[in-house]
C-alpha cells in the first residue's frame, strides 16, 4: 500500500514601504551677519539618538501541558513488534479478527478506531498514548501462541466430539481444521471448503484411506497429501487455495494452504482417525 505524498506550496505577499514622516526641509540661508540668539520660546527637537526605543514584542506563549495533542505511537504504514502487540490485544476483546501480523494497515486502523469509540475517545484510527493506555488496562500481556497463532482465522471451540482420540475436527464457522489428541490441538491450519453447489458433507466420519500424490478423477485436479474420510471427499493441499484464497472454492474436499502443516499432519494421521465436519 502506498502512501501519497502532498506537496504544500508556501506563497508570500509582497510588502509596501512604509509611510514614516519625512525630514523637514532646512530654512533658507538669510543674508550674512552675526548669528542670532536662540529664541527663548523654541522647543528643541531630541536628536534620533535620544528616541525611545520600542518595546519588545511579546515572545510566544509555550503550549499548556496539559492542552498539548497526544504523541502517536502507531499509524498506517507503521510495522514493528508493538503493532504486533497492539493486534494480540485488540484481538483479545474482539476487535481485531485476523492473525497478528506487526504491519498497521487499514484493517488495523478500523479495529483502533472501533475501540477508541467504545471508550469514548476521538476515533482517530491512530494510537496515541491515551489510547495505548486505555487498551493495556483492558487487556493482559500476549502470550506467545497469541502474537503468532497457528492459523489466520481464530479457532473456536472445538465441538465436544473433537475432545477425544485422535481427531481432525474440522470447523466451518471458523474456516479452520485442528488436529487434535485428546482434547489438545497439536496443529491447526486454514481451510475452505465446497461451493453451495458441491457442498462439504457435515458429520463424524473417519480417514479411509490416504495418498501422498493424488490427482482427482473427476476434475484431474492435483490432491496432495490426500486423507480421504467420505466417499471422494478428502483434506489436502490445494495449491489454488494458497494462490487465490477464499475467492475460490471446492468440489467438496477440505482444502488446505498451508503445504507445510498438511504435510507434517498427513504423517501423523493414521488410517481410522476419526474426522468431524461441524458448524
Amino acid at each position: 500500500m502506498s502512501v501519497a505524498a502532498v506537496a504544500l506550496a508556501a506563497g508570500c505577499t509582497s510588502q509596501g514601504a512604509g509611510g514614516g514622516g519625512a525630514e523637514p526641509p532646512a530654512a533658507p540661508a538669510g543674508p550674512a551677519g552675526p548669528p542670532k540668539a536662540p529664541s527663548a520660546t523654541a522647543t528643541a527637537v531630541p536628536a534620533a539618538d535620544d528616541a525611545k526605543p520600542p518595546a519588545p514584542s511579546p515572545s510566544p506563549s509555550t503550549p499548556d501541558a496539559r492542552t498539548a495533542e497526544p504523541r502517536v505511537l502507531m499509524t498506517e504504514g507503521t510495522e514493528t513488534e508493538q503493532v504486533r502487540e497492539l493486534q494480540a490485544r485488540l484481538r483479545q476483546i474482539g476487535h481485531f479478527h485476523r492473525s497478528p501480523t506487526a504491519f498497521y494497515g487499514s484493517m488495523t486502523a478500523k479495529a483502533v478506531s472501533g475501540f477508541q469509540r467504545k471508550r469514548g475517545l476521538a476515533a482517530t484510527g491512530s494510537v496515541d498514548e491515551t489510547t495505548w493506555r486505555r487498551l493495556l488496562g483492558a487487556t493482559r500481556t500476549p502470550t506467545a501462541d497469541e502474537l503468532r497463532p497457528a492459523t489466520t482465522n481464530a479457532l473456536d471451540e472445538p465441538d465436544p466430539r473433537c475432545l477425544t482420540g485422535r481427531v481432525l475436527c474440522i470447523s466451518k464457522e471458523s474456516r479452520t481444521l485442528a488436529w487434535m489428541i485428546d482434547g489438545t490441538v497439536v496443529a491447526a491450519m486454514d481451510v475452505r471448503f465446497g461451493s453451495e453447489n458441491t457442498p462439504t458433507r457435515e458429520g463424524t466420519f473417519s480417514v479411509g484411506w490416504k495418498a501422498e500424490e493424488w490427482e482427482s478423477t473427476l476434475y484431474h485436479t492435483p490432491m496432495p497429501y490426500a486423507m480421504f474420510f467420505s466417499g471422494g471427499q478428502a483434506v489436502h493441499y490445494s495449491s489454488d487455495f494458497a494462490a487465490r484464497g477464499y475467492n475460490g472454492a471446492s468440489h467438496g474436499c477440505v482444502n488446505v494452504r498451508d503445504k507445510k502443516k498438511i504435510a507434517s499432519v498427513f504423517g501423523q494421521v493414521k488410517v481410522g482417525d476419526k474426522v468431524v465436519v461441524h458448524w
